[in-house]
């Protein structure tokens, strides 16, 4: 899941001058200003198939949203059209509504017991029953929430209308995220982490991916058939730990313009909160219930770690490949996995990304998708 009040990170590459750059733009920890205080979570269990998966959510698991204040930095740096003209294709989908896809639906069935909390009972389960496949979603609050936008820019999350609504959801609701929060946060440029994969040149960022050095351990698999395949990845995965969380809720884009610019943005909300704000159907993140990303004391102020990894391959004519993956602690295998796909086995890139995957939990365990091989097994 994804949406306004989430975070992420991006990869922008200007096409006429050819440099590429890194935009942080994760959910911050709140609480400046603030008495310290631990924030008091929601803790629920979500079935996934057989395994149930722990979350925490509720609105004290709600971080500082990242993804306004890069938005705002990607439209300042590289941006052409007004905010209003930029957000008209969005209200028209959110005034006509949108029919619901099958793997959305699966993923709402599990995550109901969130999705349906508060606010989203009426979204998601209008007269009491959950949608489903080519079900119509309605969400009439995101017109009222993207004409904010279109008159007051991203911004207006931080000091703005957006600002002023999702300041008192939270002090209504026992939330951590304050005004100097919102106040003191700014997206930040950096430069990519460079990495080879297969003689090319790779630029991406670390972070808990660990994606850099994964590709740097990446050995050509031709010739070696499936079983060549699924070794040269293995060796290159190592042993990931057991994840923790079911990783499946971050949302990746790729654009390239006409005069050969990119742009690979992922964000998240993690799963979402569970908190809507009211009138305006924008739903909060979740990143301090991510267990995954809780890595040392969480210093208001301070960036949260995330495994995004935003990418571009380069050849010698330009940019080969412009990838990001979601996934949580799969997001390295998934990356790889394609990756290696496209510039290794040839494939498309639809192709790489619907093939089934495995994903090493330990040295002697993986997981694995249905639809593989017996020799990749």
């Amino acid at each position: 899941m994804t949406g306004l009040l989430g975070g992420g990170h991006a990869i922008y590459l200007d096409g006429r001058s050819g440099r590429a750059a890194n935009l942080d733009c994760f959910v911050a920890v709140p609480g400046l200003g603030a008495e310290r205080r631990e924030p008091e979570l929601l803790h629920l269990e979500v079935p996934f198939g057989a395994e149930l998966v722990h979350y925490a959510v509720g609105p004290a698991s709600c971080g500082v949203p990242g993804l306004p204040a890069g938005l705002d930095a990607l439209w300042r740096s590289h941006g052409r059209l007004p905010w209003p003209r930029l957000v008209e294709p969005a209200i028209r989908l959110a005034r006509a509504g949108t029919i619901l896809p099958s793997a959305h639906a699966a993923c709402l069935a599990m995550l109901a017991p969130v999705m349906t909390m508060n606010e989203g009972a009426r979204i998601y389960s209008p007269g009491g029953e959950l949608l489903g496949t080519d079900s119509m979603l309605h969400q009439p609050g995101l017109v009222a929430a993207l004409e904010i936008v279109a008159e007051e820019g991203a911004m207006s999350v931080y000091r703005g209308s957006l600002a002023a609504a999702l300041l008192e959801l939270v002090e209504e609701r026992g939330g951590l995220v304050t005004r100097a929060d919102l106040e003191a946060y700014e997206a930040a440029w950096s430069d990519p982490v460079a990495a080879r994969l297969l003689g090319l040149r790779v630029e991406t960022r670390a972070g808990l991916s660990g994606l850099p050095e994964t590709l740097e351990r990446y050995r050509s698999a031709r010739g070696g058939g499936e079983e060549g395949r699924v070794l040269a990845l293995l060796d290159a995965l190592g042993a990931s730990p057991p994840s923790t969380a079911a990783g499946g809720d971050t949302t990746n884009l790729v654009t390239v313009d006409e005069d050969g610019s990119v742009c690979v943005l992922t964000t998240s909300l993690g799963l979402g909160s569970g908190d809507f704000l009211p009138g305006l159907d924008l739903h909060l993140n979740s990143m301090l219930g991510e267990v995954d990303l809780l890595r040392g004391p969480l210093e208001p102020g301070r960036r949260m770690e995330s495994m995004m990894a935003p990418t571009l391959v380069h050849d010698s004519e330009g940019v080969a490949l412009a990838a990001g993956a979601a996934g949580g602690t799969r997001l390295r295998t998934a990356l790889l996995t394609v990756l290696a796909g496209v510039l290794d086995d040839g494939l498309d890139a639809g192709t790489a990304v619907t093939r089934p995957r495995f994903h090493p939990v330990g040295r002697r365990v993986a997981n694995a998708e249905p639809g593989l091989t017996d020799e990749a097994l």
